[in-house]
This record gives C-alpha cells, sequence and structure tokens, in this order.
C-alpha cells in the first residue's frame, strides 16, 4: 500500500479554491503573526508576499534573500495556519533548473501546497525577463519535483511582462501558453488591472488567472465578472501595516501622545491566535 504525501489533501483543497468567476482572495501574509490574523480574518489559504517577507527577515526584495531564511519563515507560517499556504519563492532561488527542483521539496519540507514562480531578471543590465524557453524549463523541474513527491503544487507562473514594461497581451499569452504546457497551473500577470486587458487575458489564457490589486484597481466583484481565478494583494497589507507603524511611531516620539495606538487588537484575542495553534 502507498502513503499518500501529508499534504497531498491540503495541495488539492488549495487547488479547488482557484475558480474562473468566484476567486480566491489572498490577502498576503510575510510572517506567522500576519497569517495567523489573516486567516483569522476569514481567509480560505495564505499567501506569502516575497518583499514583505524579506523586509521582516531585514532584506531588500528581488532574489536578495537566500532561500534558507526565507523557507524558514514559510515553515513558521504554515505552523501558525490550519489553511493551505502558498509560498512566492521569487525566481526559484536558483539560477538552474535543478535548483529550482530543490527549492520546491524544501517548499513541500515547510509544508506549503503552492508556490509562486516569477520570470523577472532582477540586477543592473541584461533584459527584464527570462527567455520563454528557459523560465519554462524551470517551471517543468518545478512540477517534476512535485510529482515525484506525490504533492499536486500549484504551479503559479508569474509573468512580469505589465509590472516590468516588457510586452503587453501577446507578449503575455506566449509565455502563459509555454508556462502551461511545461506544468504550471496557473498564471500570475501583476500589473495588469484594466478590465479590457484583465478580459483579454482570461479569454486567452487556458488556466486560472491571477491578479494582483492596489488602491484604485477594480473590485473583487468587478474581477470575478471578468472570470478571475485568484486575486492577491501583494505587498500591499505589509505595506500599509509598516505604514502605521512608522505613523504610531512619529506621533509617540514627536507629538508626545498616543491616538494612532487606539483601535489596535485586543492583546488577548492576538496572543490566543498562538496558543490554539499550540504555539
Amino acid at each position: 500500500m502507498t502513503l499518500r504525501h501529508p499534504l497531498h489533501e491540503s495541495a488539492l483543497a488549495f487547488r479547488a479554491l482557484h475558480v474562473p468567476g468566484r476567486p480566491l482572495v489572498l490577502p498576503n501574509a510575510w510572517d506567522a503573526v500576519s497569517a495567523a490574523v489573516v486567516a483569522e480574518a476569514g481567509a480560505a489559504a495564505v499567501a506569502t508576499t516575497s518583499a514583505g517577507l524579506a523586509w521582516a527577515l531585514g532584506a531588500a526584495d528581488g532574489d536578495r534573500l537566500d532561500r534558507d531564511r526565507a523557507l524558514e519563515a514559510v515553515a513558521r507560517i504554515t505552523a501558525a495556519v490550519r489553511v493551505p499556504v502558498s509560498a512566492d519563492i521569487e525566481g526559484g532561488y536558483a539560477e538552474e533548473p535543478a535548483g529550482v527542483a530543490g527549492t520546491v521539496r524544501a517548499v513541500l519540507a515547510a509544508g506549503a501546497v503552492g508556490v509562486n514562480i516569477e520570470d523577472a531578471r532582477h540586477g543592473a543590465g541584461g533584459e527584464p525577463l527570462r527567455p520563454v524557453a528557459e523560465q519554462a524549463e524551470r517551471i517543468a523541474a518545478a512540477r517534476e519535483a512535485a510529482d515525484e513527491a506525490g504533492v499536486p503544487l500549484f504551479v503559479n507562473a508569474r509573468i512580469d511582462t505589465f509590472l516590468r514594461g516588457a510586452g503587453g497581451v501577446d507578449g503575455t499569452l506566449e509565455r502563459a501558453a509555454a508556462f502551461l504546457a511545461a506544468g504550471a497551473d496557473g498564471i500570475f500577470v501583476p500589473g495588469a488591472v484594466d478590465p479590457e486587458t484583465v478580459e483579454a487575458l482570461v479569454a486567452g489564457i487556458d488556466g486560472p488567472v491571477n491578479v494582483m490589486v492596489f488602491p484604485g484597481a477594480p473590485s473583487v466583484a468587478e474581477l470575478a465578472a471578468l472570470g478571475v481565478a485568484r486575486i492577491s494583494a501583494g505587498a500591499g497589507l505589509a505595506q500599509a501595516a509598516h505604514a502605521r507603524v512608522r505613523h504610531a511611531a512619529r506621533e509617540l516620539l514627536e507629538a508626545g501622545t498616543y491616538g494612532a495606538l487606539a483601535g489596535g487588537y485586543d492583546y488577548g484575542e492576538l496572543n490566543a491566535l498562538f496558543t490554539r495553534t499550540g504555539e
């Protein structure tokens, strides 16, 4: 008798949440406490933000954080919640496909059942995006590593054509087709929120489409009507939270008052989030 991987059912549950027209909404978390708060707020799953996670660990975003530190943080997040977790692994924390496969195995060991893998290049010089064939090989390596482990990991291929100003709808559709053929399960196109653009992407991509929202973007209901299957906040919650910290700190230091502290989480309520998970 072959035993199923302990993450198998959670991975299937996470996959089932990607429904065009009834999108999975992800207020992205960056550490154990933000993940616990997001789950307590009612999120069906938790996804990490690579930027927020890097900042929490004292690093800049953009493939500057090493794999071990990033996935140690992911493991703390999966331990803090009872819902499925998807990890933003930037470019896979490796240059070669074999390295990306190693990262996926480490993701599974950390308890996550989904990954985002982006096609952007970081650093000075060169093209802003990896060549299609090169990125397809990396996605195929991720797929193979998960399949060998017996986990139906949701591989979300992030395409940065719009975010990096490196292509429009046609270029995005070309990349999406190649990445889905290589084993990706969904396509994430941050930077694309114009309704006509989103509608064209949904129509042209043979898989669940994920968009990233921010102030001024269409509402969840509007994006659902366009057929979007997943909506992410990216680093938005982390940015808002840190801005609140700055505001409160400045008030305390400059005015000597404490108004910005009003409305905070009740101490006992926040502490109980971890009492319930056994932390």
